[in-house]
């Protein structure tokens, strides 16, 4: 029995889909420019400013830089996964944006597009199984060069990524037992309904530990270990060269960028703006408001991940491992039984 496919609904999907990709990457591109800028305004110099006005072109000059650069693959390494470790790890990095809600609906020729992608009722469970598989990026392209190097780091990110994200998962499980829901559009709308505060009124705790998470989850300084020069050279993308280099770098900014979007729908009511009643807007304004809302928590977000790398060192990596499992882990136990205790005795 063959199923009917509603096309149209098909093509708003996918129209969607590329805006969102495509979004995502420029965003990615011009935050590499913005934190040469952030670095350069706390070290005292100008940063970038010679390609194009104010050097707003710098990121296409990196960009076709990378493009040009001689494609080299070491002779000795598996040149099957050497290649698709990258493009694993850019491909995690994008699909993580498809659960999440942007902004409210749009009317548009006589239908109610709804601006996210897949709305999943277990929209936290899927973010966690996507970011989980960036670990395997990160895995095989360190495994494939055949570099001793790019092995250690490569063990060190998978490492990281496995003790952080329990801290992480059990500070969601706090969250989860007030909203009752793993739906990232139920979340953002129980935030937005009248009389209920932002979630981090009520997770304050599980927002810190989450935020910590995050850092090592998108290997950002302090929790940079897979890629410390000082100690291993040039991490665990030591050997790629051309534009596979630059999808490792690119998908830690897309990760950053995302990261920012999934804090600031949870805990910081997403594209909810703060005693505005949408209701009094049209649909279509209110959809707009709502994107740009959210994207100026976002740019919050993005500018505390790069004040915190040009201002704290990285940790060593016995450090990374005891804040990880002595400290996060117990705060989050702790964050989880007082929250199931407050909702036992007060409701929520």
């Amino acid at each position: 029995m063959l199923l009917s496919i509603d096309w149209i609904l098909f093509l708003e999907k996918l129209i969607l889909i590329a805006i969102v990709i495509f979004a995502s990457l420029g965003i990615a591109l011009y935050t590499t420019f913005a934190e040469r800028k952030v670095a350069a305004a706390l070290q005292d110099r100008p940063g970038p400013n010679r390609a194009g006005p104010f050097g707003l072109f710098q990121p296409f000059a990196d960009g076709l830089k990378l493009i040009m650069k001689e494609e080299i693959i070491p002779n000795t390494s598996n040149k099957i996964l050497f290649i698709l470790g990258p493009f694993l790890a850019m491909t995690a990095a994008l699909m993580t944006s498809a659960v999440i809600p942007w902004s409210s609906d749009v009317h548009l020729f006589g239908r109610v597009i709804p601006l996210q992608i897949a709305d999943v009722n277990i929209g936290i469970l899927y973010i966690f199984a996507v970011v989980s598989l960036g670990v395997y990026g990160i895995m095989i392209g360190g495994w494939a060069s055949n570099n001793k190097f790019s092995l250690m780091a490569a063990l060190r990110g998978a490492s990281q990524a496995i003790s952080y994200e329990l801290a992480m998962g059990l500070s969601l499980i706090a969250l989860l037992m007030t909203t009752g829901t793993l739906q990232l559009g139920e979340i953002v709308k129980q935030q937005m309904a009248p009389g209920h505060w932002w979630n981090i009124v009520y997770q304050p705790l599980g927002f810190l530990i989450f935020l910590i998470c995050a850092f090592a989850e998108c290997n950002r300084t302090p929790f940079d270990l897979a890629e410390a020069e000082n100690e291993l050279n040039f991490g665990y993308h030591q050997e790629y060269s051309s534009m596979k280099l630059g999808f490792y770098l690119f998908s830690e900014y897309v990760n950053m960028f995302i990261s920012s979007v999934v804090m600031a729908t949870l805990y910081f009511g997403g594209y909810d703006v703060p005693f505005l009643n949408e209701s009094l807007l049209s649909p279509n304004v209110a959809a707009i408001v709502g994107i740009i809302a959210l994207l100026i928590k976002v740019v919050i977000f993005i500018f505390f991940f790069m004040w915190v790398r040009w201002t704290i060192p990285r940790f060593r990596y016995d450090q990374l491992m005891n804040l990880g499992w002595k400290s996060l882990v117990p705060l989050a136990l702790f964050n989880m039984i007082i929250t199931g205790l407050f909702i036992l005795w007060f409701g929520k």
